[in-house]
């Protein structure tokens, strides 16, 4: 297996280019972040380019963090400021050569936020085309993300379908589809065809997946045998100092 380090949770107190640089250096073999705006694009294409390393995705913008905002796409009446951050998006994503990008949803219900969901997917998908870049969209659990638009893969793959392009696809996260869904194994297999990325942690806290209820050995034997071949994303937040928290690295890579 291939894995890539999450950098919005794996040395987020180093700036991007120097996390890039760490994560290298303690054996992943791609990176991937959350919200990297403040930091200039030819300086996050420089550590690329010195470690190897490829920038799997980035999300768009969340809003007005301080107001409760969790991203705008499906949010009524936010359709300019959605469409600002998926431009945003998709430049910086262009300028640093990034596969994916992961248009966050929001805080909505409905079916006026469903429709303003697609429609800026459609939005994101036309502009990210040229570039080569994928859409992603992700469902999160209620437990972390209370009130969060899009919350199960049934729900994302209706959505995927209405939109029906070639460049929008699923982010299959672990750790959320465990705590919303569970029966992962089923889920991987059955949604493959349209998943662009695979992200996981321990449930319940998040952690490395070397603890909690996921067997992850068996989880990476099945996307293994499914010829899964893009590094998977671990996002999950680390217990104590982050190089203590890396043996899975070495003992989960290979599948048994």
């Amino acid at each position: 297996m291939k894995f890539s380090a999450n950098l919005g949770f794996l040395w987020n107190d180093l700036p991007l280019p120097d996390a890039i640089r760490a994560a290298k250096a303690a054996g992943f073999d791609a990176v991937e972040c959350h919200w990297p705006y403040d930091v200039a694009p030819p300086l996050v294409v420089e550590a690329l380019a010195e470690t190897g390393l490829k920038m799997l995705g980035l999300n768009t913008r969340r809003g007005n963090t301080a107001a409760g905002d969790n991203g705008l796409s499906a949010v009524p009446g936010r359709e300019e400021e959605a469409s600002a951050a998926i431009d945003e998006a998709v430049a910086y994503a262009g300028a640093i050569d990034a596969a994916n990008i992961h248009v966050m949803a929001g805080n909505a219900v409905g079916d006026s936020a469903r429709s303003a969901f697609i429609d800026a997917l459609r939005y994101a998908c036309e502009r990210a085309a040229p570039h080569n870049i994928n859409i992603l969209i992700e469902p999160l659990n209620h437990y972390d993300a209370r009130g969060y638009f899009l919350k199960t893969t049934d729900q994302a793959l209706g959505i995927i379908n209405d939109v029906d392009v070639q460049n929008l696809k699923l982010m299959f996260d672990c750790y959320h589809v465990q705590l919303m869904e569970g029966d992962l194994t089923h889920r991987i297999k059955a949604l493959l065809p349209h998943i662009g990325h695979i992200q996981f942690a321990s449930v319940p806290d998040r952690g490395p997946p070397d603890q909690g209820e996921i067997n992850y050995r068996h989880i990476f034997k099945t996307i293994h045998d499914l010829r899964y071949t893009v590094p998977l994303g671990a996002e999950y937040k680390p217990i104590g100092a982050i190089a203590d928290s890396l043996d899975w690295i070495t003992s989960l890579r290979e599948p048994i």
